[in-house]
């Protein structure tokens, strides 16, 4: 990493923590480097040549020019985010004295949904799907796994082979920060999965320990998922963009309109907050309104009372 001195040797430290102590995966690590590659050029411009040097004034104006340069609210937050870690850390080893990022306020987020697919859209699609070639098969498994278990992108490309139990319908998955949770299977994604492990011994290279290989032998990357979802969209006739997240959000979405439980299903998605899991919600109105009257004392009252004849 090609960061100016005295910031090199910190930085480097700081992603090694990540990786050994925290275990965070190798994409949050990757952001992380990013993030700290751009703050330290921008440092190095401004003549930045100590750690002392690095206040709020100078992370604010940072995240001007960024938010300038068209970045995103969310992306400003993950920015702040990774500085306010690092300086955890220089703390931690008594390389600062103060951490300067907590004084700052990143930009106002505007939540968005994320876009949800029909449950009986996406049901038809998987059901009328021939899965007529090996790797077929495979895509199929894929697209019934992330929506059976509502996982992320990073957690389907790791799974391994031996992840899978026949004896039971849960298998453990590693989430953010090494988090481990026990994931769901449904019957058709069990079927699913089943089919595809039948044909896996034909295409996996010998000692290869991932469920999801490619023709090569050897792992699917997150990019080829992602494509191998959009084609099977297309394939199926399916009339949306289909990525990991849609799958995702999906799942939650069409579990909590189902069960209305949020916490399970928040447990089901690995999430640390409720408020994580409450973006993802698509409750309409007149639910909540049958909720409200059917739980709030004032709410009932009208109807208590025309029961007690007043």
């Amino acid at each position: 990493m090609n960061v100016p001195a005295p910031l090199a040797l910190p930085v480097a430290g700081y992603l090694d923590y990540l990786r050994d102590e925290k275990r965070y995966s190798p994409h949050t690590i990757a952001a992380a480097r990013r993030d700290l590659q751009q703050f330290a050029d921008y440092c190095a411009a401004a003549r930045i040549v100590r750690l002392e040097q690095i206040d709020s004034h100078l992370i604010r104006d940072w995240l001007g020019r960024q938010r300038r340069d068209g970045r995103e609210p969310a992306t400003l937050h993950r920015y702040l985010s990774t500085l306010r870690g690092w300086f955890r850390y220089l703390l931690r080893e008594q390389r600062v004295q103060a951490n300067p990022a907590v004084a700052v306020r990143a930009p106002k987020q505007v939540r968005k949904l994320p876009a949800t697919i029909d449950a009986d859209t996406l049901g038809s699609a998987l059901d009328g799907d021939a899965a007529d070639h090996d790797l077929a098969v495979r895509d199929r498994a894929i697209i019934e796994l992330f929506y059976s278990a509502g996982l992320r992108l990073a957690e389907l490309q790791q799974l391994d082979v031996d992840a899978f139990d026949d004896r039971h319908a849960g298998f453990t998955v590693r989430g953010k920060g090494g988090k481990e949770r026990i994931a769901m299977l449904g019957g058709k994604a069990r079927a699913a999965l089943g089919a595809w492990l039948a044909l896996r011994p034909r295409y996996a290279d010998d000692g290869e320990n991932a469920l999801f290989v490619s023709c090569r032998g050897a792992r699917l990357s997150r990019a080829a998922i992602a494509t191998r979802l959009r084609d099977w969209a297309r394939r199926n006739g399916l009339g949306v963009h289909l990525h990991p997240h849609r799958l995702r959000h999906a799942f939650a979405t069409h579990m909590l309109e189902n069960s209305h439980d949020l916490r399970a299903v928040q447990e089901m998605l690995g999430h640390a907050h409720l408020s994580t899991t409450q973006i993802y919600t698509h409750l309409d109105w007149q639910h909540l309104a049958q909720v409200y009257d059917g739980a709030h004392p004032r709410a009932r009252r009208k109807s208590s009372l025309a029961k007690a004849g007043k």
